[in-house]
């Protein structure tokens, strides 16, 4: 059986908007992916509680923005009962053996990659694949994880066109400047979650319905 190409991105959402959207559409293409599944988190250990929404209005925000795209949002760091996205990818390594997994992340999350648990065991695990985005790039590139990630830096043909699917590997993609934010957003609209919720969503991954209440 062919393995399933799949797109990691991870992240609160809170909330998703079409940045996401586009980010990840992008990615699908250009390293030939399946289908991208988005982590939506429970709670990101490197931000601050206040401010964010309850899971299920993060999940439904996610699931509304990736309408009629291979992009599947879910909450399965909830059912894993994981935190840190180093053991959220064994998990789902050890769980989805007959898939190949490539980290997705923007290249804001790179320059402060080197305070991630465990960062080097994430980078052996499974590829990463960076997206420049605006004002982070020259910090990436300076940044400490990227003196030992550096001499990993391939092509992104090294995963397509039949190329070696190995870790580490570092991949960087170029994309047009996208500037929505979800903190822009929350600035503009603070009461998006309350004007959003309704049943709780569907885990389209997990099939298990996530509550309102749950991660605020």
């Amino acid at each position: 059986m062919v393995p399933v190409r799949t797109g990691l991105l991870g992240g609160s959402f809170n909330p998703a908007h079409g940045g996401h959207r586009a980010v990840t559409r992008f990615a699908i293409e250009a390293l030939d992916l399946d289908e991208a599944w988005w982590l939506v988190s429970p709670g990101n250990p490197l931000k601050p509680r206040t401010g964010m929404a309850p899971l299920g209005a993060r999940l439904r925000s996610a699931q509304q923005h990736a309408r009629r795209a291979r992009i599947v949002p879910t909450a399965i760091e909830r059912e894993l009962g994981t935190s840190y996205t180093i053991a959220t990818l064994r998990a789902l390594v050890r769980r989805y053996p007959k898939r190949k997994f490539v980290w997705l992340m923007g290249s804001d999350n790179l320059a402060q990659f080197h305070r991630w648990r465990d960062w080097r065991a994430i980078a052996r695990i499974m590829p990463i694949a960076v997206v420049a985005r605006p004002g982070y790039d020259a910090l990436a590139l300076a940044s400490p994880a990227m003196a030992w990630l550096r001499r990993h830096r391939v092509p992104a043909t090294s995963l397509t066109d039949g190329g070696r699917w190995s870790a580490p590997a570092l991949v960087f993609m170029r994309f047009d400047p996208d500037p929505r934010s979800a903190t822009a957003l929350r600035r503009a609209d603070p009461d998006w979650a309350t004007r959003s919720s309704g049943h709780p969503p569907r885990d389209r991954l997990t099939r298990q319905l996530v509550c309102e209440e749950e991660g605020a």
